[in-house]
Formats: structure tokens, C-alpha cells, sequence
């Protein structure tokens, strides 16, 4: 079973967590307490913080920088002292992305770069799949999630049990999970996958059938690259799934010029019409290498911000599909998860030693 601290409204508590206070006392204990920063608005803020703002003057009003800045200001220095790094996926807003991340990238991304910080601990700007794959991976470090109910309509899909019950239908027939799925689903799987090398892994298995979890979409556009027989979980990315292929079509109806790029949790029929198809990291790639005069970013909206905020020259045109787990995670939420560090990210030992194997077994697949 998942453990994790949580401070709050016990109405609050995620499904299926038990409240769990000692973790939290024994992590202050670990590191020791430290009071909550001065948040006001001062010319050392600005003046400390204006180098940030550089990053992000084009996407954040500057009406807004004074709420943001003394956060900024806070979790940048208490990290210090904490010796703590924060991993920041793409989804995440500017604000985190640009002014307080230490490590950004895709879930799988982050975790292995995370192994090799020297930090104690590690804070995920993502959702909680995300960071028990931090966890798997960096066993030793004390890992935080700033809100513990920041989930994932992928991973919530589907449970161990519902994996063994495939095995039971299936028998014989290896499974594939992707990585946007909980550790108690890594630990009853063969390997798991990202969206970027789901096909490799998919043909590595040597099977002429597999079982492939839980995204239907990415499944589907796999089965279109490969003679391997796949086996779909109904699964489906609750952003990506949202975009159809007569919304793109219109789009390129008003300017044909404009590259429609999508990420591979769409459906097909949605990638069918894009120029372009890749993971996270193969998207970004695409828009900093190509300079597209003007592109449709075919995935949740604040990506779009972050590749805009790095990227001259490119005109972003905004689809805005947000993904309201990511959006939990908060500038005010790093802070608390900072001082009081909450919530503690735990992960059943036995538990973890099964689900590291399926996670290892794709990253030595290089």
C-alpha cells in the first residue's frame, strides 16, 4: 500500500491514502523545521527576482509578477537551505517551469535526471505517478508531491488487479505498461514504456501478441507502426483526448502554412491530419530545430507557453486544453511542501523492488 503524509482537511485525503502524520514529523525531524518566509512584495523581491521575469515577461502580465515574485523569491532560496531540487514537467506553469525549476523534461526524464543529483530531497512539479517514478529510481532521497491529489486520468485507469486479471485471460502474452501508471501497476507488469519508445519496447518483447496499458491511443497508433498484435487497455488521457481532427482541419483551413504537431496520447484520426507526431521532448525538438513561422501544439496548453518562452521567431497557436491534475501544483503549494515538507512520496519496499524492475528494464534498452 501507497503511504504518504498529508496535513489538511481529513475530507481531502486521496482515495485509498491512510493519513500518515509521523511521515511528515519524521522528515522535519530529518531536516528541521523552518519558518514560513516573508511574502510581501519589496524592491529586494523585484530587484532579486527580475532576471526571472526576463523569462516570462511575454506570457505573465506584469500585473501578476508582484503575487508571484515573492514566492519565487522564497521556494529559490529555502531550496538552497533544504538542499532540495525541484522537477518540473512540461505541463507545468511558467511561473514554476521558468522561475523555480532546477530539472524539467517528461516524467521519465526528470526521474533519471534527478538520480544524479546530489540533493536529499527531490520536490515533483507533476503528478503523483511522476513521482513515485522519482521515487523507483531515486530510492534514497526523500521525495515531495506539493499536492497529493494531484493524479492522472491514465494512471487512475487502471489497477494491479486489473493486470492480473489480463495475465489470466492472456496467459503467456507479456505486458507493457507506460509510465503514466502507478507503481502498483509497474510492479505487476514486464516493462514499461514511454510514448517516445513505446515501439521499440513494444518489438524488444519478441512477442508476436502484447498487452499494452493503459493508453488506447497511444496503443492504436503503436498497432499502425508495427505487425506485433496489440492488446489494448480503454485508457485514454483525459487533455489529449479532447482534440479532433476536424478542430485541426479547420485551422489549417484558415492558414495551410500551419504545422499541426500532436502528441501520440491523441487519437489516430488525430494524428492522421498533424505534420508531425512525437513524445514531449520530440515535439519541443521539432519547434527549436524547424522554426516553424507558425505552429498548433497539439497537447495541454502551458507547454505551448514554455516552448514559446524559449523559441523567437514562432507564432504559437493555442489549442488550450488544460490538465486540471497538473494544474494543482502551485507556486504557494511548492512553498508549504518546502517548509513543512509535505507530502512524503512512500513506496512499499518488497512493492518497489518489483516496479524498479519494469522502469529499469526499459532504460536498459537504451
Amino acid at each position: 500500500m501507497r503511504e504518504q503524509a498529508f496535513s489538511g482537511d481529513p475530507a481531502l485525503t486521496p482515495i485509498g491514502v491512510p493519513l500518515d502524520p509521523e511521515r511528515t514529523v519524521s522528515a522535519l525531524d530529518r531536516f528541521g523545521a523552518v519558518p514560513m518566509p516573508n511574502l510581501a512584495w519589496t524592491p529586494e523581491v523585484e530587484r532579486a527576482t527580475a532576471h526571472l521575469y526576463e523569462k516570462v515577461k511575454a506570457i505573465i502580465p506584469p500585473v501578476e509578477w508582484p503575487f508571484h515574485a515573492p514566492y519565487v523569491k522564497a521556494i529559490n532560496d529555502l531550496k538552497k537551505q533544504r538542499n532540495a531540487v525541484i522537477l518540473a514537467h512540461n505541463y507545468q506553469t511558467p511561473e514554476i517551469y521558468h522561475c523555480v525549476a532546477d530539472v524539467v523534461g517528461d516524467s521519465l526524464q526528470l526521474a533519471k535526471l534527478a538520480a544524479q543529483s546530489e540533493a536529499d530531497i527531490l520536490i515533483q512539479g507533476g503528478v503523483h505517478f511522476m513521482a513515485e517514478t522519482a521515487k523507483l529510481l531515486n530510492p534514497d532521497k526523500t521525495v515531495l508531491i506539493p499536492d497529493s491529489r494531484a493524479g492522472c486520468s491514465l494512471a487512475q485507469s487502471i489497477t494491479a488487479a486489473d493486470i492480473r486479471l489480463l495475465r489470466q485471460r492472456y496467459p503467456g502474452v507479456p505486458v507493457v505498461a507506460y509510465v503514466n501508471t502507478s507503481a502498483e501497476v509497474k510492479a505487476e507488469v514486464d516493462i514499461c514504456c514511454t510514448s517516445s519508445n513505446a515501439l521499440k519496447v513494444v518489438e524488444s518483447l519478441g512477442s508476436d501478441r502484447v498487452i499494452f496499458v493503459p493508453d488506447q491511443y497511444l496503443a492504436k497508433n503503436v498497432q499502425a507502426q508495427t505487425k506485433v498484435k496489440i492488446i489494448a487497455w480503454q485508457g485514454a488521457c483525459e487533455v489529449h483526448e479532447r482534440f479532433t481532427a476536424e478542430d485541426l482541419l479547420r485551422y489549417r483551413a484558415d492558414d495551410p502554412s500551419i504545422q499541426i504537431i500532436a502528441h501520440p496520447e491523441c487519437p489516430p484520426e488525430v494524428i492522421a491530419v498533424s505534420d508531425f507526431a512525437g513524445s514531449t521532448a520530440a515535439m519541443i525538438d521539432f519547434v527549436k530545430t524547424k522554426r516553424p513561422k507558425r505552429v498548433l501544439l497539439v497537447t495541454e496548453c502551458s507547454m505551448a507557453d514554455n516552448v514559446a518562452s524559449e523559441t523567437t521567431g514562432t507564432e504559437f497557436v493555442r489549442p488550450c486544453n488544460l490538465c486540471p491534475h497538473m494544474k494543482r501544483i502551485t507556486l504557494p503549494k511548492i512553498l508549504d511542501s518546502l517548509v513543512y515538507l509535505k507530502d512524503v512520496v512512500t513506496i512499499d519496499p518488497a512493492l518497489a523492488a518489483r516496479a524498479r524492475r519494469s522502469v529499469q528494464r526499459m532504460i536498459d534498452l537504451g
